[in-house]
């Protein structure tokens, strides 16, 4: 395609077309020529947004930027209605993939009720890879804000589903051809399927309703960056067990091929909640059938250990992601 933006034919054909799911709440429909959008809402709710960027080779690279979203609106208790996608591609990309790539997103969003409120395109020359900048909007009840800060000493620390579980989907997605060559079509067809554990928001909302006091996605460096942030927010220190960290076999078979620490490997889905009661917060997720496992305990102190058997190590300061590598193979 020519660089700079995309036609208004382009858009029309591409990204607006494959657009067929709607909410009452959207102000209007997008178009090629409005560069707003808008939501309404009730007197006692208030509007919400969280954006992501992410970048790739997949075509389905914007489920993962719509999960990001609306997984961090659902921790913060708002249920998002719509949103804003901006798509960049490198100049040897052709339409086709464009409109692929908003096939998804709106194959995504119609099945989690969201809307796709803006969507445009470019064709950047500085870039070699897919941007993808999606803007989330949601709608809370006033005064249901939960923030990563609002954490407090002594409370339960509980992981929702698994890590790395995002990192795994999209390195698989990456290295497709080589990781067919160790491995057999059934161990890939099980990583494809876990692309429905990548939205957790009614999972989100049971935290909600066993008191969670903070709540956080773990994306850009795994776990372990999210372990500290939330500790930072809420100035406490934590104790929390390594071997409580769920992760499944595919991602320990993924890593190990593509030389890569699932701990500090972004996991769309996956959630870390502070909560008074963990244990029954856990408890609840078994009988809804959702992966979860109580990994510790905040603490008053500034300490922050990881424990592993009889050895004690203290978190580090959040790294880089891992998945960075698997573009520098590329």
């Amino acid at each position: 395609m020519k660089i700079g933006k995309v036609s208004q034919t382009v858009l029309k054909r591409s990204m607006l077309k494959p657009l067929q799911f709607h909410r009452e709440e959207a102000i209007f429909e997008p178009s090629a020529w409005e560069m707003c959008y808008g939501i309404t809402c009730e007197e006692d709710e208030e509007i919400l947004v969280s954006d992501t960027v992410l970048y790739g080779d997949e075509k389905d690279l914007g489920v993962f930027a719509l999960a990001h979203v609306m997984n961090d609106l659902a921790t913060r208790g708002a249920q998002m209605i719509g949103a804003s996608v901006h798509i960049m591609l490198p100049p040897y990309a052709y339409e086709s993939r464009l409109k692929s790539m908003m096939e998804y997103i709106e194959r995504a969003g119609s099945t989690h009720a969201v809307q796709i409120l803006c969507a445009k395109a470019e064709v950047s020359p500085v870039i070699s890879k897919a941007v993808v900048h999606m803007n989330g909007v949601g709608v809370i009840k006033k005064g249901e804000f939960l923030q990563s800060n609002m954490g407090s000493a002594n409370q339960d620390i509980v992981l929702l589903k698994w890590i790395g579980l995002e990192g795994t989907f999209r390195a698989m997605r990456e290295k497709e051809e080589e990781l067919s060559k160790r491995f057999v079509p059934t161990f890939l067809n099980t990583i494809r399927h876990m692309e429905s554990e990548l939205f957790s928001t009614e999972a989100i909302q049971v935290a909600k309703e066993y008191g969670a006091s903070a709540m956080q996605q773990i994306t850009a460096g795994g776990i372990l960056a999210t372990l500290w942030e939330m500790a930072e927010a809420s100035d406490v220190g934590m104790e929390v067990e390594l071997k409580q960290m769920a992760i499944r076999q595919e991602t320990v078979e993924v890593c190990e091929f593509c030389h890569l620490n699932p701990y500090q490997l972004t996991s769309a889905g996956s959630v870390i909640i502070f909560a008074e009661r963990g244990e029954e917060l856990v408890q609840r997720y078994e009988e809804l059938s959702i992966q979860a496992t109580l990994l510790g305990r905040t603490t008053a102190d500034s300490a922050r250990l990881i424990l592993g058997g009889e050895e004690k190590r203290f978190l580090d300061r959040p790294a880089p992601d891992e998945l960075l590598k698997i573009y520098d193979m590329n």
